[in-house]
């Protein structure tokens, strides 16, 4: 019997590539013979990403509609064009069984040309509200994978199946890592560890409410593992030259930060907070007002809504962040019911879940 081939789509952010990473080493542990091809936008993160994790990438021109008039928008229609052309092509040289889309806008002309050949589709929906490329997409999918409840309004109901968001393996069994943890980041065990999230690309107003907070943190006596994001890096590298503070753009093993740390401040991304729920640290999310329909928010409360986490918003931090965070360092209670309350909404299984939809559609 031939090898079954599966392609993977998603891209722009890490919210997008890594659910897709986590599918793909899921079918590849279930069929070891199986062929893997990703397609991504030319120029994003995905180009280094999926290769570091041992797969081939092809990367369309592609980019989304710009809200102000800029050149790239007039661009747009003759960008997508060239990107349904070349979709075309790699489907019918690859000759997929499956096909199946993360969300980003690599994965808009790839669907929408697997669809048209009359391969499955599986659109995997990691936030409570849907991107414009997911949603264009489902009226055409065979499955729609969802992590929240309650998206009937934007996809047919008959073809979704509530799995959750596929997050790395590593991070599924932390506890046993903490010594490894705190060794690997050169981190003082006798202090707490406050790990600042803002995203894979970083988070400009999360960067300088801790720029501007730094002392008041420090003067409580924690040790602050600061992830500024790749385009900020420059900019704040100056403050790991403080005692107690560690800069980095990126974190190539966040399951060991995540054992490392004690409390967590975070964006509201879909995979971070699926991720967050797993690890079950007391988290304060800061959800990111520029996002499609606010979305970031509406993450963070479905989890806020459980009494697993804090949210404040960004137009609040100036008044409300040292008194949130003075009572999360010192109730200990507090602290507690956050972790119970947030695993209790994790969804461990999601990547096996979703597979076992993907495995059904293979003729």
């Amino acid at each position: 019997m031939k090898p079954y081939k599966f392609i993977l789509s998603g891209g722009g952010t890490g919210g997008h590539i890594y659910p897709a990473i986590a599918i793909a080493n899921e079918l590849k542990s279930r069929f070891p013979d199986a062929e893997f091809l990703f397609v991504g936008a030319e120029d994003k993160m995905e180009m280094q990403k999926v290769p570091q994790s041992g797969y081939k990438i092809i990367g369309l021109w592609i980019a989304g509609i710009q809200r102000r008039i800029t050149f790239d928008n007039a661009l747009f229609p003759i960008k997508l064009l060239s990107s349904l052309l070349k979709a075309r092509k790699i489907i019918r040289e690859f000759k997929p069984d499956v096909v199946i889309g993360t969300g980003g806008f690599a994965s808009g002309p790839l669907l929408q040309i697997a669809g048209f050949a009359g391969i499955p589709t599986v659109i995997q929906e990691q936030n409570s509200y849907p991107g414009i490329t997911n949603k264009l997409l489902s009226k055409k999918a065979s499955k729609i994978c969802v992590a929240y409840e309650n998206l009937e309004r934007f996809f047919p109901k008959e073809k979704m199946i509530l799995t959750g968001n596929p997050v790395r393996q590593d991070v599924l069994d932390i506890d046993s890592k903490r010594s490894e943890a705190i060794s690997y980041f050169n981190l003082d065990d006798n202090k707490k560890t406050l790990l600042i999230l803002g995203g894979s690309l970083g988070s400009r107003r999360i960067n300088q409410l801790i720029e501007k907070e730094l002392d008041f943190l420090l003067a409580l006596g924690v040790q602050i593992f600061w992830q500024c994001g790749n385009f900020y890096m420059a900019e704040y590298k100056i403050f790991s030259e403080r005692e107690d503070v560690q800069v980095v753009s990126f974190i190539d093993r966040m399951d060991l930060i995540y054992a490392a740390a004690d409390f967590v401040i975070s964006r509201a991304g879909a995979s971070s907070v699926s991720e967050l729920c797993l690890v079950g640290k007391p988290t304060i999310f800061i959800p990111s007002p520029n996002v499609a329909e606010d979305h970031q928010t509406k993450n963070g409360k479905a989890i806020v809504d459980k009494k697993g986490a804090l949210l404040i918003k960004e137009s609040e931090l100036e008044e409300k962040f040292e008194s949130v965070f003075n009572k999360l360092l010192y109730d200990e209670n507090l602290q507690r019911n956050l972790s119970l309350n947030m695993k209790k909404l994790a969804k461990p299984n999601a990547t096996k879940d979703i597979v076992e939809e993907i495995i059904k559609l293979i003729k």
